[in-house]
């Protein structure tokens, strides 16, 4: 999709005022669509952009669906071109990097919070089913974070020994499968609990736990640990 061309700035006095408004107010006082409206007056430096603010927010939901769209579905809307789309995947990078400072060697069984959030963050608005591995040492530090498959609206494929072969190669002690359900229902279902137990056989006999298994959603998630599946 084509950049939306420039045109003389009329709107600067708006988004001066706009700016003003985010300086003196406290976080969480501007509407959605005005964060987006102000992000993307970098992208658009002399064009109107609440309106271009709201549709992606009719379209993805929420500020978090925007971020968590993928590109090619961010390049449907009139007016997102690459850079723009872009300028918002990285903005998501960068959030998850707030949520979890420094996913290298990150205790995450004493932070398991942060681990929730960081995963509602980066998984909980997908479109599509998408699956990662978090690698644990054996003092349960952070390894690795990998998004090992990417599916479609209601599956995806995952294999077992190439989760195995990934903890022989980082010499991971313990995993944490996470997934996610783009339906915004959590609940594990059959096919998930009995990729669950493959996965748990494949690895045991090299003693290689799976400390859970956590199914994320937009406003909540659910943990194999916690509803005894584990």
């Amino acid at each position: 999709m084509t950049e939306l061309k420039t045109q003389p700035n009329f709107n600067a006095g708006h988004r001066e005022r706009l700016r003003e408004r985010f300086l003196k107010s406290t976080i969480g006082t501007l509407q959605d669509y005005e964060i987006l409206e102000m992000f993307l007056f970098s992208c658009y430096p002399r064009r109107d952009t609440k309106a271009l603010a709201k549709e992606l927010l009719r379209k993805f939901g929420s500020i978090h669906g925007v971020l968590n769209a993928e590109p090619s579905s961010l390049l449907t809307i009139k007016g997102i071109g690459a850079n723009t789309a872009c300028m918002l995947k990285l903005l998501e990078d960068i959030i998850s990097r707030v949520v979890i400072p420094n996913k290298k060697n990150f205790d995450v069984l004493s932070n398991w919070s942060a681990v929730l959030g960081y995963c509602r963050t980066t998984m909980g608005y997908k479109s599509i089913e998408v699956f990662r591995v978090l690698y644990l040492n054996r003092n349960n530090l952070l390894l690795c974070d990998e998004v090992i498959q990417e599916g479609t609206l209601d599956r995806v494929a995952v294999y077992p020994r190439e989760i195995l072969k990934t903890c022989l190669n980082m010499g991971a002690s313990a995993i944490i499968l996470v997934h996610n359900h783009p339906s915004g229902d959590p609940r594990a279902s059959s096919d998930d609990i009995s990729m669950t137990k493959h996965i748990i056989k494949t690895l045991e006999p090299l003693n290689i736990s799976v400390h859970d298994h956590l199914i994320v959603s937009h406003d909540c998630i659910f943990s194999f640990k916690n509803v005894g599946l584990l």
